[in-house]
């Protein structure tokens, strides 16, 4: 957590969880101390209602422990920059605590130990008493509460500079900095990274206050300090791409980027990525985008942007990455051996650039040599390893490997472009590539002036007011104007392309792209005509909507477009599987003492949807048609009480099919702020240890071998903004949500996945005719090609040609894969099952 892997460190706080479960009464774990943490975690990932939870819980449990009030009050003052109320931070630090004890006093005769000491002595462990005192490893809780004071002076020096006060800003931090080696003469391991950033600080003080000598020296010893301790860790790279910054404002460009392209280029070797770390990177990014920024600059634009993972992004990752790795088949077993090699790997490069920073001598450069050819070794198993792990669909969900722009570019079809939108900062950039072309731009709008467009927009498709889902006519000189704010360096080129596969970021995770419009033809008589008060405002025939020219599919990264594009077809021997309309829980045997039994829950079922949600199932009606539409021979549909969670778990099936389609509610928030987001779709109550929902860690564990997976009624949280638009398989800001979903189907071995941006509409049939279009698309239709075609079919007609009776649906994935396939395929589907067993015995 304190280095800057915040989504990892979950890991851990979820073994200490589920280790406190098991043994409440093990007094070797503080579930204060590693709360505290996990919400200073939680407030890292930007997931800030649970962060103020997980404190609140915290402050229930009173202490007068030094070292736990001073770590509460820098914790929460970490929260509070988080945030960027520096203000709030400095009221934090400044309140006053206990002073700290000595360990020895004397006086009157007499002589007075500290409560540690005393406790050791009347317990007679007195030789635990006496390496109280004199243990040289681990640090006392008077040194500890020492060093977290000097950190509350750095923090509070970090609020003053981040407040514009300089000088007080380098006061504080030399203040922090004095203290802080004070304890065994600045000897102390563990305190590196804090006296860097400490000195960094001090650097970026003296830059403020106009002393750049003294601020280029000042970074320059901080990178020193962290690459003799911590080499290839992610606080070095902090630490190098700061100092990168401060030489691009100073104009010293091309070394910048050198010294920023040398920070990705070992990240990305290093299969890791920089989440949290958006802040020192914006100035490469701005570089990139210059004209001078030379011939590679587009690869390297690419290369960079992955690995600015959003936090929830990030988090999603790693739980799943969990999932995999406690698991018992042949991919976990992989997944496991990769992950202790890499672990491996790093602790054998960390060790060599340690022996590098030495006095060279015959013995340090044999222990270097035997480094290197320990680290060859490992590396050959490891790439040997993740080859067998690439067949695995449950480890391509969780890779973080950086691909190259020509991988992209070599996936792509002729009449097809990869789309970017990334932020950085408060700025908007994109990045357009086709088969033999590629260019970025800075797109001519901020991220506050996207945030206010799209939430104008999305204002006009679907609200809710007062419990009901109200549209309004749609602003289509907005949607115009936003279009050319994003595009317009590209607006020529992508006018000619039949396919785009568009990543979104920032809010257009909230808004289809197919809704943006495209040029200005039609704009005006429609203008015009809305001069007259009876005209109708909904009838949108004649707007060039991006949909209406082009098919647009969704990835939610670049790895994960390609590895789609990569995958083998299924061999699934049947076309289709609907599942759907849950038993209300009203009339549900099992539904009360399921959610009597999850009420016992860490949380004493605060964090539970009602029950409620389960009294309004959604109609079968499109699962039957589809199934009709398909033939029922080559169709099963589940409903009702069969509809459980244990039940879909239990099947044995699954695979079998190549279209799972579910027609039912998806949570994609917590219902509340300070709960954790557990995205998943709801299900009838089943008899065993049923929720009734099914989890995107469950989802995930299910063996599936689909073409396109469905999911056709998502929302239900009520929000239909940022909340709903998770149903597209991605997520803005930290919280885990329908991304989740949506990786987790593609981990468990789908290759595609239909969702809606927002609650599908029933009015005048229009969810029915979309998706019912799709399965009378012809044989071998691509998937984007059958919904662009259902989609068009809504917008010629005056009834439904707003964008929110037809640009709600996504198709995440490859969109070119086929939708109905031809019963021939089929039957040699099914001749190959029988040639290896089952579908089932794919990885």
């Amino acid at each position: 957590n304190h280095s800057g892997n915040y989504a990892e460190a979950g890991e851990f706080f979820e073994a200490l969880s589920r280790r406190t479960d098991a043994e409440p009464d093990n007094e070797r774990v503080d579930p204060t101390e590693y709360t505290l943490n996990r919400a200073l975690q939680k407030s890292n990932l930007g997931e800030f209602g649970e962060a103020d939870r997980l404190f609140a819980e915290v402050d229930l449990a009173p202490t007068t422990d030094m070292v736990q009030m001073r770590l509460r009050r820098n914790f929460r003052a970490i929260d509070a920059l988080n945030r960027q109320d520096f203000a709030g931070a400095l009221d934090l630090l400044s309140a006053p605590l206990p002073p700290l004890p000595p360990l020895v006093t004397t006086g009157g005769g007499g002589v007075q130990l500290d409560r540690a000491i005393t406790a050791g002595l009347n317990s007679g462990n007195s030789a635990a008493a006496l390496q109280r005192t004199t243990d040289r490893e681990r640090l006392t809780p008077e040194e500890r509460a020492i060093i977290i004071d000097a950190q509350a002076i750095h923090l509070a020096g970090t609020a003053q500079r981040l407040g514009g006060d300089a000088a007080a800003a380098k006061a504080a931090q030399l203040d922090g900095l004095n203290r802080a080696v004070t304890v065994r003469d600045g000897r102390v391991t563990s305190i590196i990274r804090l006296r860097a950033q400490m000195i960094a600080e001090i650097g970026l003080a003296e830059e403020d206050l106009g002393n750049m000598d003294a601020a280029r020296a000042r970074m320059q010893e901080a990178v020193t300090l962290i690459a003799t301790e911590y080499p290839e860790t992610s606080a070095l790279a902090s630490a190098r791409a700061r100092y990168a910054g401060f030489l691009a404002r100073r104009g010293e460009n091309a070394d910048a980027r050198a010294l920023f392209r040398d920070v990705v280029e070992a990240v990305a070797g290093q299969r890791r990525t920089l989440a949290g770390f958006t802040n020192q990177l914006a100035p490469y990014f701005r570089l990139l985008v210059a004209d001078e920024a030379g011939p590679t600059r587009v690869d390297d634009f690419f290369v960079a942007s992955q690995l600015l993972v959003r936090p929830g992004v990030a988090d999603t990752q790693a739980i799943l990455a969990r999932e995999l790795s406690s698991g018992s088949d042949e991919g976990a077993k992989l997944f496991r051996q990769a992950s202790n090699l890499a672990r491996d790997i790093e602790r054998a490069r960390i060790e060599g650039a340690r022996l590098a920073q030495l006095p060279q001598d015959s013995a340090i450069a044999q222990q270097r040599a035997e480094l290197d050819t320990q680290i060859a070794n490992l590396g050959g198993q490891q790439a040997a390893t993740l080859v067998s792990l690439s067949a695995f669909p449950q480890f391509r969900a969780v890779e973080q490997t950086s691909v190259r722009l020509a991988d992209v570019q070599s996936a792509l079809t002729d009449g097809e472009a990869y789309v970017k939108m990334m932020i950085v900062g408060d700025e908007v950039y994109g990045l357009y590539a086709t088969r033999t072309d590629a260019q970025t731009w800075r797109a001519a709008i901020d991220r506050a002036g996207l945030d206010r467009a799209v939430d104008l927009l999305r204002g006009t498709i679907s609200v809710n007011e007062g419990g009901r889902r109200i549209t309004y006519p749609y602003d289509a000189a907005l949607a115009r104007k936003l279009y050319g704010q994003l595009f317009d360096p590209v607006a020529p080129q992508m006018a000619s392309i039949r396919h785009i596969i568009f990543e979104p970021d920032g809010a257009m995770l909230r808004l289809p792209l197919g809704a943006l419009i495209s040029d200005d033809s039609g704009l005006a008589a429609y203008q015009e005509r809305l001069d007259d008060p009876a005209a109708d405002a909904f009838d949108m025939r004649e707007i060039a909507f991006v949909g209406r020219r082009s098919e647009v599919s969704t990835a939610v990264s670049a790895l994960s477009f390609r590895n789609a594009r990569a995958a083998p077809k299924s061999r699934a021997a049947r076309q289709y599987f609907g599942l759907g309309q849950n038993q209300p829980a009203a009339s549900d045997p099992f539904a009360l003492r399921a959610r009597a039994s999850a009420a016992d829950g860490p949380d004493g079922g605060q964090c539970l949807w009602g029950l409620g949600e389960w009294n309004r199932p959604i109609a079968a009606t499109e699962l039957l048609n589809a199934s009709r539409t398909l033939g029922v021979d080559q169709s099963t549909v589940l409903t009702g009480a069969g509809f459980s969670d244990d039940a879909v778990r239990s099947r044995a099936d699954l695979a079998d099919y190549r279209i799972l389609h579910f027609a039912t509610h998806g949570f994609v928030t917590a219902p509340r702020p300070d709960c954790p987001a557990r995205p998943a779709l709801l299900t009838s109550f089943g008899p065993e240890a049923s929720d009734g929902l099914l989890s995107f860690e469950e989802i995930f564990d299910l063996k599936i071998d689909a073409d396109l997976v469905i999911l056709s009624a998502c929302d239900t949280a009520g929000a239909a903004t940022i909340a709903a638009t998770r149903a597209a398989g991605v997520t803005t800001g930290g919280g885990t949500s329908l991304d989740g979903l949506v990786r987790a189907f593609i981990g468990a071995g789908g290759r595609s996945v239909m969702a809606s941006h927002w609650p599908v509409p029933d009015d005048y049939d229009a969810t029915q005719r979309l998706i019912g279009g799709l399965f009378t698309a012809p044989a071998g239709t691509s998937i984007v090609d059958a919904l662009g075609t259902t989609q068009r079919a809504l917008m010629a007609d005056p009834l439904t040609s707003h964008p929110y009776y037809w640009a709600g649906f996504a198709v995440v994935g490859d969109g070119m894969q086929a939708l109905v396939r031809p019963a021939g395929s089929l039957a040699d589907a099914a001749a190959a099952q029988d040639m290896t067993g089952s579908a089932r015995a794919r990885p």
